[in-house]
């Protein structure tokens, strides 16, 4: 007991550190975890307020007029960073949690394994903290140098650089204008004395040419204010070249002043000599044009470049600050999916392990799970896992080998019962229903309830009687459904009960009957039909010749002649219908109004019986029917004629209804065609099983073929014909046409109609 109390004990733990165990079971941490919940959900409203609160307080602050055009300290930079970064890297951190939670709830876990959760707390956690501690580093970082880039050192700095390039230029400029006056005052000391173009001077101008250090040196003079006349020259320029450079403005100098000018080959300098008489020195050098160039280049951009820099400095500020915004939040999205694909990966052998354990305790024995190649424990676990339900598979294996004879020899007994057409019951010795196949249930009307385990007497009667007597074989008449139904039944005797087979034979015996009937009525028409024309005749003949010499006794003579020609004529109609009935014509099928031969039938009785109220009742889209009008007609007669006949056998009183005869086309389905013929007469007889029967009837005068031929009718019409009580007394006779089977028998050739059909009625019964 103490080392099942301490393994138990040491299990416990173990549960809820692993995060499987449901916290419904954990009854002590239930309340814990409720209240955590709810301060979750309090934290994350404050989280999704300070996301929308920030951004909003950060944005007034950079809109107002005293932080618009300053740059931000790396302080204050930092700090409007972090507020920004905490609600958002807290609100990632709680999606994921929330992620996980979902995920938790559709593993087989049921929702009750934390793990999902506090994985993705550690991997967010472990990546946000670093990532806000370097973004703030960065930022702070970031910020100084911009703050250093908009201090005075830097200012004093770049200012420093260009006066100093500029300063360069002015140095250069300086030397070549000084060696440009310095030698014009020395040629200027010595022009007057000297005459032009003498050697001495020449000497002179080449000599201070050389000790200058000069590249080019033309001593011109002006000539009418316009022409540029060459006194003495070395190294001169293209006459074009030179005479660009000394032109405009270079010809209105003063003595003291001096025109310089450079292009991206040469530096020149022109200045007076002798403005009197308008000679004027020019000096060239290529030294240091293209550093001079370079450096006022150079200048101008560093210049333009930083002030361009401080332009944007706030907005480069902004910018790295939104770069590492951005960049924090899609690492710790990152990490945070990275935690939920290690958290799915962590926890599939679990979720695999209990569904497993879930479907075995289901019933599914071949669960099995997978076991990864590495040899940790969960790897271990499985193994014993699958090992326990191989075991449990093999002893069920062996259970269900003892049942499947037992079985498959109950499926054979229920395959041959279910494919035979005999109706089947296996009574026990209590006589109750061990089994009933498909074909008793149908014939029995039990398809609805479940036989099984009742008394054969509640359900069958007739059947239960038999049990008693010591016959094998009987013919029963029960009645199913208010319905006779005559079955042919045999009883046999098993171990266990007995067995009932049984079949429907009333059709069977209607059949037969009607056969001998038919056969009969040949016969007698054959045989009685042949005397019956001479026996009129003689009777007439007797009549006309010895009616008027018959003194004393003429008009009983008479009576007795018209007897006889009266009877002959009941003989022969009962004759007709005997040949009717014997060989009814084939139906000539054609298309036909169903609604007018159903007016016909009501009319023709409507003029012969005004104190009888018919009705017709019949939807606008009746379609057609293919039949034969005259048998249709026929049969809808005979019908509506016993329906009268009903009615007037009910006798005459004060307290009987009016009576009425109402017949109803229905035609929603248009592959069925009903026509319901309803009467409020005395209703159908006792044996109402046997009135469709040759020659069964409960008139006096009647034949008993009207209805027998009705019903041949209809089934050459590929239709059935029923019979029921109306509520309130009377009789409902439902006929039921096949009008999908008819429509192919339609007649494609026109032939002439063996009657005239009638014109249209106007005597009928209302139309609904």
């Amino acid at each position: 007991m103490d080392a099942v109390t301490e393994q138990t004990a040491e299990s416990a733990p173990r549960k809820r550190r692993f995060g499987v165990t449901s916290l419904a079971a954990l009854g002590g941490e239930a309340p814990r975890a409720s209240l955590l919940s709810r301060h979750v959900r309090v934290l994350e409203f404050v989280v999704v307020a300070l996301a929308i609160a920030t951004p909003i307080g950060t944005y007034l602050i950079l809109r107002s007029a005293d932080a618009r055009d300053q740059l931000f300290s790396p302080a204050m930079a930092a700090l409007l960073l972090l507020a920004n970064l905490l609600p958002f890297v807290a609100l990632i951190v709680l999606i994921g949690r929330r992620i996980a939670i979902h995920r938790a709830l559709k593993s087989a876990l049921a929702g009750g394994g934390r793990l999902h959760v506090r994985l993705v707390a550690m991997f967010t956690l472990m990546a946000s903290v670093p990532i806000v501690l370097t973004v703030i580093a960065a930022s702070v970082m970031f910020q100084s140098g911009v703050q250093l880039w908009g201090s005075d050192r830097a200012v004093s700095a770049f200012n420093a650089t260009v006066d100093l390039a500029r300063e360069g230029q002015r140095v250069v400029l300086r030397r070549w204008t000084g060696e440009a006056r310095a030698m014009a005052d020395d040629l200027l000391n010595k022009f007057p004395t000297l005459p032009q173009r003498s050697p001495a001077f020449q000497d002179l101008f080449l000599r201070q040419t050389y000790y200058r250090n000069l590249f080019q040196s033309v001593l011109f003079r002006v000539v009418d204010g316009k022409r540029v006349e060459v006194l003495y020259a070395y190294e001169a320029p293209e006459a074009t070249e030179f005479a660009a450079r000394v032109t405009g403005q270079v010809l209105n100098l003063k003595d003291d002043e001096i025109y310089t000018n450079f292009d991206a080959q040469m530096l020149w300098v022109v200045t007076p000599v002798d403005r009197a008489r308008n000679v004027f020195l020019y000096v060239g050098t290529p030294n240091d044009v293209v550093f001079l160039r370079n450096q006022d280049v150079s200048a101008s951009k560093v210049v333009a470049d930083y002030q361009g820099l401080r332009a944007r400095a706030r907005a480069l500020q902004l910018q790295f600050n939104a770069l590492l915004f951005g960049v924090a939040l899609l690492i710790v999205g990152i990490a945070t999916w990275i935690a939920l694909a290690v958290a799915d990966r962590l926890v599939r052998p679990v979720d695999q392990l209990v569904t497993a354990a879930r479907r075995i305790a289901g019933g599914d024995l071949t669960a099995r799970v997978h076991t990864p190649q590495s040899d940790d424990e969960i790897g271990t676990l499985g193994v014993a896992f699958n090992s326990m339900t191989e075991r449990l598979e093999e002893q069920t294996s062996a259970l269900v080998a003892a049942n499947a004879q037992l079985e498959s020899r109950s499926a054979l007994i229920e395959a041959v019962m279910s494919g035979v057409s005999a109706g089947v019951i296996s009574i026990g010795a209590d006589r109750r229903v061990r089994l009933m196949n498909a074909s008793a249930r149908e014939l029995l009307r039990q398809a609805e309830g479940d036989p099984e385990g009742r008394e054969l007497k509640e359900i069958v009667p007739e059947l239960d009687a038999l049990l008693d007597g010591q016959e094998r074989e009987a013919v029963v008449q029960i009645g199913v459904g208010g319905e006779a139904r005559t079955l042919a039944v045999k009883i046999t005797t098993d171990e266990a009960g007995k067995v009932l087979t049984f079949d429907d034979i009333t059709q069977q015996l209607l059949d037969q009957r009607r056969a001998a009937w038919s056969d009969v009525a040949r016969r007698i028409a054959h045989e009685i039909k042949n005397p019956l024309t001479p026996i009129q005749l003689a009777a007439e003949r007797l009549q006309r010749r010895y009616g008027k010499q018959i003194e004393g006794g003429a008009g009983v003579f008479a009576q007795l002649t018209e007897t006889i020609v009266r009877q002959v004529g009941d003989l022969r109609r009962m004759v007709d219908e005997f040949s009717s009935f014997a060989r009814m014509p084939k139906p000539l099928f054609r298309q036909e109004s169903l609604f007018d031969i159903a007016r016909q039938a009501l009319f023709l009785h409507e003029v012969a019986h005004p104190a009888i109220r018919f009705e017709l009742k019949a939807p606008d889209n009746v379609p057609p029917l293919v039949c034969d009008r005259r048998q249709i007609g026929q049969a809808l007669t005979n019908v509506v004629k016993n329906a009268v006949e009903a009615i007037e056998a009910r006798g005459e009183g004060e307290a009987l209804p009016q009576g009425e005869v109402v017949m109803t086309m229905e035609a929603d389905d248009p592959r069925r065609i009903q026509v319901i013929v309803e009467d409020n007469g005395i209703g159908l007889p006792v044996e109402r099983d046997r009135i469709v029967e040759p020659y069964m009837t409960t008139r006096s005068r009647g034949t008993g073929l009207g209805l027998a031929i009705v019903k041949k009718i209809v089934e050459e019409h590929f239709g059935t014909i029923a019979f029921a009580d109306r509520p309130g007394g009377g009789t409902i006779v439902t006929i039921c046409f096949d009008a999908e089977q008819l429509a192919p028998l339609a007649a494609r050739d026109s032939q002439p109609e063996d009657e005239p059909r009638p014109a249209a009625l106007t005597r009928t019964g209302s139309k609904k």
